[in-house]
């Protein structure tokens, strides 16, 4: 079915049921999702049950399986907290900046003729309410929040949904593959035991 209107979702839940009849197609047309994900206004009142914080280190939290096609999930940044360097197992990631500001760092995939560390690409700085793209064949990267006073959030969706990822030390540019744990699900806390994991995103 053609989608012929771009309605501009007036809530998270909105924006969800779009995204839901985009994913219906097998064909997905990534600046669709992007411009859709960029026209939701974020709203607090919309995200702030999915919003779990951690002081130790950033939180993944589901809220929506997109029927198989796609999670979509709220990650939480308290202040100083970052990815490790990390791949996207083949899949489309779409990250919007729902609250304060992250910084991602692109590098490029480590060379197994080289030796030292890995080759950084770019970097800049993700805004409210803006979306950022990657896929594995525009390399790897790592997402910080750089701020020491605000914590950030923002929403990612991840198509086809993943396990597993692999992440990648900067120096050597050794990987490892790490599985995925959601810190909560659908607003609710996950048990303990699951949600002890490394670093990823």
């Amino acid at each position: 079915m053609e989608q012929t209107e771009v309605m501009k979702p007036e809530s998270l839940d909105e924006l969800i049921e779009v995204l839901h009849r985009i994913f219906q197609s097998d064909c997905i047309n990534i600046e669709e999702v992007q411009n859709i994900m960029e026209s939701y206004e974020s709203n607090p009142q919309d995200w702030i049950k999915f919003a779990q914080f951690d002081q130790y280190r950033y939180t993944r939290n589901l809220v929506d399986e997109g029927n198989g096609m796609f999670n979509l999930m709220i990650l939480c940044w308290g202040e100083g907290h970052g990815s490790s360097i990390h791949d996207h197992t083949n899949s489309h990631c779409f990250m919007k900046m729902l609250q304060g500001q992250l910084k991602e760092t692109l590098f490029d995939w480590p060379d197994d003729k080289s030796k030292g560390g890995m080759i950084q690409k770019s970097e800049r700085i993700l805004q409210e309410n803006k979306v950022a793209y990657i896929n594995d064949s525009i390399g790897l990267h790592r997402v910080e929040n750089v701020s020491h006073t605000e914590g950030a959030v923002s929403l990612h969706l991840y198509s086809p949904p993943f396990q597993m990822c692999q992440t990648f030390d900067q120096r050597t540019g050794h990987k490892n593959a790490v599985k995925m744990t959601f810190w909560s699900k659908y607003g609710e806390r996950t048990p303990f035991e699951t949600a002890l994991s490394r670093e990823n995103n």
